[in-house]
């Protein structure tokens, strides 16, 4: 099998694998989201993730911490919180924050990079996702939510009953439309951002990476940045392949930036993003991820 057809493989085994993880994810996530929406009511979310204290901007950071989502399973969570209008800066808090900070990443960066640069990755992380989204909703960015990204999408063919058992069912059934009806809107944003991040997954080799994001190149950070956006890597596979890029000569701060850009943003999660935000949200939210990138990697390559 020559170059070409195992380039070909990666990129159809990657798409194979993302279309059937994330379809699932999305599907769990936003039934989930429907479920405690069914029982946590919108005030209470509202009282929580409120803008208007400097709490809700903590909470929301904590609460990315804590969930393991990637940048595209952000997604539909996201979603309940705007119809839950929660507070617009925390919610942008937790967009950034949730891929960055989640457990699966922190652990496996603590294993192969060890404390102190995971220490350095927390809180760079925590804190630029705070501060981006307190400046964002001061600047006003929350005109440019698109407007029926706030409305529940209405099912059809669940009929109410006077019997508790059937009321039940009904309830569960209504969720699960609201969750079908939300996929196949965003479905078409999917598949294509799903394209083109497994394309580029598989005819980018490392080696080129690695040499050309080597120490001795003076762009090597923000090369490695911009290239970690469109390169949809999954938490568990970031870290080893950065510490696999690491050895073959790339910068470490390269490696830093290239792991921010990776799991903070990806192509595909820009695509769906397109059916929640207008274009100016999108610049500012890759304007966020890649300053962050780049800050992240010149700091770390001068304290380290």
């Amino acid at each position: 099998m020559n170059i070409t057809q195992n380039m070909m493989m990666d990129t159809l085994n990657m798409f194979v694998f993302l279309a059937v993880e994330l379809t699932l994810l999305f599907l769990l996530i936003s039934y989930l989201v429907g479920v405690l929406q069914e029982y946590i009511p919108p005030s209470k979310i509202q009282s929580i993730l409120s803008s208007k204290n400097g709490k809700g901007y903590l909470v929301a950071a904590l609460l990315g911490a804590i969930t393991p989502f990637c940048s595209c399973s952000t997604i539909p969570f996201l979603k309940g919180l705007l119809r839950a209008k929660a507070g617009f800066g925390t919610m942008m808090v937790f967009l950034f924050a949730s891929p960055l900070l989640n457990p699966i990443i922190i652990g496996l960066f603590a294993v192969t990079f060890g404390l102190k640069v995971t220490v350095f990755y927390f809180t760079i992380a925590m804190a630029v996702s705070i501060l981006a989204g307190y400046v964002l909703e001061k600047l006003g960015f929350e005109k440019y939510v698109k407007a029926d990204a706030y409305i529940e999408p209405q099912p059809h063919g669940c009929g109410q009953s006077s019997n508790s058992n059937q009321k039940t069912i009904s309830k569960w059934l209504k969720i699960w439309h609201s969750t079908w009806k939300d996929f196949k809107k965003v479905l078409p944003y999917l598949i294509g951002g799903i394209a083109l991040g497994s394309l580029i997954y598989g005819f980018m080799p490392t080696e080129f990476v690695a040499s050309v994001a080597s120490e001795d190149n003076p762009l090597a950070i923000p090369f490695a940045a911009v290239i970690g956006i469109p390169l949809y890597i999954r938490a568990e596979a970031v870290i080893p392949l950065s510490a696999a890029l690491a050895a073959k000569g790339m910068g470490l701060g390269a490696v830093m930036a290239l792991i921010i850009g990776s799991a903070g943003a990806s192509l595909t999660e820009v695509i769906l993003l397109k059916s929640l935000f207008k274009n100016n949200m999108i610049a500012a939210f890759l304007l966020v991820i890649l300053s962050m990138a780049i800050g992240a990697g010149f700091i770390y390559q001068l304290i380290f």
